[in-house]
């Protein structure tokens, strides 16, 4: 398997630090990052708890940051290439990351990867997305500057959400001719998406 990590000035220093944390509490911080992995939106610990795991480790804000940070890139990184445990321990220890906490990130991966993988495929990595569709037909039967025509048209209300939250409603009015258009572009999706498939 080719290189998963890449050995910066950022990462160099992430792993020093990495080392250097207090190995009892360890375990714990590995497992929460894990359990909120899949979740894009929302940070692994509170502000609250971050303070908290400052004291535990003896490490400053930042350091803090570039260390859940880096865990949490090696555990997608995982994700992402459907490593196995061993895979991921030599990727680890190719990066200096001490046989300890390799130790300890492998185990926590083996126990979760499953799950993990199984979130990350249902979660959309788009923030919003298209919920629900509306529509409703309309004949214009005049205008101002003529009293007789019949122009029909269609209104369509789409409900963007994210995740369980409506966020908006997107109203569209199209023509006969505009809705046929908007319909061809729709099976050109289709079709590249079965191509895909």
């Amino acid at each position: 398997m080719a290189l998963m990590f890449v050995e910066t000035p950022s990462l160099k220093r992430a792993v020093a630090l990495i080392n250097n944390l207090a190995p009892a509490k360890f375990p714990l911080l590995i497992q929460r990052v894990l359990q909120k992995l899949h979740l894009s939106n929302e940070r692994s610990f509170t502000e609250e708890e971050e303070e908290k795991l400052q004291d535990v480790f003896q490490v400053e804000g930042r350091d803090l940051k570039l260390v859940l940070e880096t865990i949490t890139f090696f555990l997608q990184q995982a994700a992402y290439h459907l490593c196995k445990p061993s895979v991921l321990s030599q990727q680890l220890q190719n990066v200096n990351l001490s046989e300890e906490k390799t130790a300890v990130i492998a185990k926590a991966w083996q126990s979760s990867a499953q799950t993990v993988v199984e979130r990350l495929r249902e979660t959309s990595f788009y923030p919003k997305q298209l919920d629900d569709v509306n529509w409703r037909l309309n004949l214009q039967m005049s205008q101002a500057s003529k009293s007789r025509m019949k122009q029909p048209n269609a209104i369509f209300e789409f409900d963007i959400s994210s995740g369980s939250k409506t966020v908006d409603k997107v109203q569209a009015e199209f023509t006969h001719e505009e809705l046929y258009d908007f319909y061809k572009q729709l099976e050109t999706i289709q079709g590249q998406l079965d191509a895909l498939s």
